[in-house]
């Protein structure tokens, strides 16, 4: 019976990824999740109390894969230079994929206070990660110059996600040169 109820809630958080991805945060409903799930409506407030309560959990789930993915590259870089690279480079890497799609809808979106707290909780645990590469590079404020680097992020990921006039391969070359720009010319 726990297996069949852990398969409902996947399959529940799956649709709540792809309503996400394809239509922002108006297409997260639970008549929708009831729809997409073959589920009835009754039963995903058996899961779920609230709109709020799929996104957190969306973001318990999705945000350590992502954030993962980050860090391995980063380890992966041989030099504080080459993680910060990676740091921006695999994020915007990461764009077309639903889990992202699904973060940033989530991210956009008005929230209880506590999933934006547990969201900001887990976006400050990615920014910590560049917080090191900086400090290494001798940067005189890290923690500032991470925020204002993931700023850069986030504006290239809006970008690519609006389908902007620029290829993204053109949007993540840009995002790499001023985030490295701004980082190294201010050491």
């Amino acid at each position: 019976m726990a297996e069949h109820r852990t398969m409902q809630r996947d399959a529940l958080l799956d649709a709540a990824r792809t309503l996400l991805s394809e239509g922002g945060t108006e297409a997260l409903t639970f008549p929708a999740l009831a729809e997409r799930t073959g589920l009835a409506r009754s039963s995903v407030y058996e899961y779920f109390r609230s709109r709020a309560a799929v996104v957190e959990e969306l973001c318990a789930v999705d945000f350590p894969v992502w954030a993962a993915e980050v860090s391995a590259a980063m380890a992966a870089a041989p030099t504080p230079t080459a993680r910060i690279e990676a740091y921006v480079r695999t994020q915007l890497a990461l764009v077309g994929d639903r889990r992202h799609r699904a973060v940033v809808a989530i991210s956009a979106s008005e929230l209880d206070d506590g999933a934006r707290e547990k969201i900001r909780a887990a976006h400050g645990g990615l920014v910590a990660m560049v917080v090191a590469a900086l400090g290494d590079l001798g940067h005189r404020s890290p923690r500032l110059a991470a925020m204002l680097l993931q700023g850069v992020v986030d504006a290239a990921v809006r970008r690519i996600e609006l389908g902007a006039a620029e290829e993204p391969a053109e949007i993540a070359e840009a995002a790499v040169a001023m985030a490295l720009g701004g980082v190294t010319g201010h050491a």
